[in-house]
């Protein structure tokens, strides 16, 4: 935490990889990102596999409570927190407030589910954030709309020193939807916990679009992956 002062910070999980293996504009998001802190517990264990395996995992809900409660008593940390549903993104910012003492939450907004396609919305919620002098911006929606929105809006946010690209951790600092027990998190299983909860909207994407993670981590194994996005990259470079 002591060097986290300022870039763009995303937190890749098994959807976040398969996703990256098809979509170009979500590659080139990563790209840019300064910091990678790995969500996922089922990643990191299976990393080991790999002749250079990932030390931790940290779920982004973990980490931004644990980022409030560490920067409490600094004045330079002033958060904006844009995404959630109507009133939940400011039911954080006051249970944050309250927890660590202070304002550190200087601003919070729920944008409408297509804000990251509607241009004069974006216009309304950068003006919103300036105005706001938030020093660090994080981003609680859909992958990929958190990490592309930031990408193409930090430089219109010259006060925004750090971007972080969280999620729900909105709604677990509201207290909306509540984590697993930690014995759970350890086994690797709160993914499932979270399908228990929304299984509707989760089903396809753990059991039909994140199986493919397999097929790209064997090929990954054998040694034989290759970045779909490379040449296409490089070439633009």
């Amino acid at each position: 935490m002591d060097s986290l002062h300022d870039g763009i910070l995303f937190t890749p999980n098994v959807d976040h990889l398969v996703r990256l293996q098809k979509d170009r504009d979500f590659y080139r998001a990563y790209q840019q990102a300064n910091w990678i802190v790995c969500d996922s517990v089922i990643l990191q264990r299976l990393s080991g596999l790999l002749k250079k395996g990932i030390v931790e995992s940290i779920p982004g809900s973990t980490f931004f409570h644990e980022y409030c409660d560490y920067h409490r008593g600094d004045e330079d940390s002033r958060i904006f927190i844009l995404g959630g549903k109507s009133g939940v993104p400011q039911m954080a910012q006051a249970n944050i407030n309250q927890r660590v003492g202070r304002n550190m939450v200087v601003g919070a907004h729920s944008p409408s589910f297509t804000f990251v396609d509607d241009e004069p919305e974006c216009e309304g919620i950068i003006r919103i954030i300036n105005e706001s002098r938030a020093s660090v911006l994080v981003v609680c929606a859909t992958s990929p709309k958190q990490e592309n929105w930031i990408v193409k809006y930090k430089d219109r946010l010259p006060d925004v020193r750090l971007f972080m690209a969280l999620g729900a951790a909105v709604d677990f600092e509201a207290g909306t939807v509540q984590r697993c027990p930690l014995f759970i998190q350890r086994m690797g299983m709160e993914w499932f916990w979270r399908f228990t909860q929304e299984p509707k909207r989760l089903f396809k994407r753990y059991f039909v679009d994140d199986m493919k993670f397999f097929w790209y981590f064997g090929k990954q194994l054998l040694g034989i992956y290759k970045n779909p996005f490379e040449k296409v990259i490089g070439n633009e470079g």
